[in-house]
């Protein structure tokens, strides 16, 4: 009896299995419907962005930060006294960097300034000759005049002589006497007008030597400059505020013109981006629009910027070996142009990671410089928000 009762607990089991697959059934029936309207969602955001934005966004990965770094080296040789400055120090215009051994140039800037003291002594001692001539040419003037007045009074007695002889009131002696002295003082009138002209030569010679000593103190004093100049240059400063770094000199180092020594990048507000975008990108592309710039560093650490110029050729003609495209075989390659993209200073000089040389995707809304980037479920808000109105 007890056997016949416990025959029909399998029945239960039975009813659950049968209930599972009607559960299944029953939830599949509400899955559907709600993956379709999730998926239709997700469709209409994605379309909604893409004709309200998406479509205008040109970009490309083929974009990296570039920076005018500047690579010193020494204008003249020397040997590396000092270092002022450590690797990747920040540094402001015209701080020394690296100073080299002043002793040397320090003593030929005492000697070019000894021969222009004695050059500036001789434009004096030239002068003064002049002035000293002027007093020899006055002297001899005056000569003249005596002469020419002692000639008058000999040429006056030579003719009251002679008419005295005539009359028989003078001896000829006396006459001849007085001619003697006429004809010696014409003599002395001429001696000192040659003498006059001689001094004047002089003068024109000393005025000569005057012009010529200036040049040789114009000389000095130029020697003396480039000497100053030249121990300027043993100590070599940043050219403009930035970051010191990729240093090669050494204490003690003897260096050469042309070597490398230091190097100063700009700061990180200073920075552009060159983007290579391709020639079938560039239809609506004009200087002034916005750019997002998504750093391949960090993807979450994008930056603002605008468009500042494109180049006037493709980067092709501008490569060392430019294309020739006229040849049998010819395949055809679409060009890049480089855009020239500039920072938002102020974004810049926050972004820690922005490093010359650093690899970006750069993204240009060719909307126009007043364009607003909404992102995808803003530009859907925008659309539903239009619809309802």
């Amino acid at each position: 009896m007890n056997a016949f009762t416990d025959k029909p607990l399998p029945a239960p089991a039975a009813a659950q299995s049968s209930a599972a697959p009607d559960r299944m059934r029953h939830l599949r029936r509400l899955w559907r419907p709600a993956v379709g309207l999730v998926a239709a969602i997700a469709i209409g955001v994605t379309a909604s962005w893409w004709f309200t934005e998406g479509r205008y966004i040109q970009s490309t990965d083929n974009a990296y930060v570039q920076g005018d770094i500047a690579v010193l080296s020494p204008r003249i040789e020397g040997d590396v006294a000092a270092i002022r400055v450590a690797d990747n120090q920040r540094v402001h215009a015209g701080d020394p960097l690296i100073e080299l051994d002043p002793a040397d140039w320090r003593a030929r800037l005492d000697q070019a300034t000894a021969t222009a003291a004695e050059a500036a002594a001789a434009v004096e001692t030239a002068q003064r000759q002049v002035g000293q001539q002027q007093a020899t040419i006055d002297a001899a003037q005056a000569a003249i005049v005596q002469a020419q007045a002692e000639q008058a009074r000999a040429n006056a007695d030579a003719t009251r002589s002679g008419t005295l002889v005539t009359a028989g009131w003078a001896s000829r002696q006396a006459n001849d006497q007085a001619i003697a002295d006429s004809r010696k003082a014409n003599a002395a009138v001429t001696a000192a007008q040659a003498q006059k002209a001689a001094a004047e030569q002089q003068l024109s010679v000393l005025r000569a030597q005057i012009v010529q000593a200036k040049a040789r103190q114009q000389n000095a004093d130029a020697a003396v400059q480039l000497a100053q100049n030249n121990l300027s240059y043993t100590v070599i400063r940043a050219p403009f505020d930035g970051i010191a770094g990729n240093r090669a000199a050494e204490l003690g180092q003897h260096v050469t013109p042309a070597t490398q020594l230091i190097a100063v990048a700009p700061l990180p507000e200073q920075l552009y981006v060159v983007a290579n975008f391709k020639e079938t990108q560039l239809r609506r592309m004009q200087p002034g629009m916005k750019v997002r710039l998504i750093p391949d560093i960090d993807s979450s650490a994008a930056v603002d910027g605008r468009v500042d110029s494109l180049a006037p050729a493709t980067g092709a003609l501008f490569s060392l070996l430019p294309p020739e495209n006229a040849t049998g075989n010819f395949t055809k390659v679409v060009q890049r142009v480089p855009v020239k993209l500039v920072l938002d200073p102020a974004e810049a000089a926050h972004a820690g990671w922005l490093r010359a040389g650093l690899s970006v995707t750069a993204e240009v809304d060719t909307r126009g410089p007043d364009a607003q980037r909404l992102g995808l479920f803003g530009a859907a808000a925008a659309t539903l928000e239009r619809v309802v109105r």
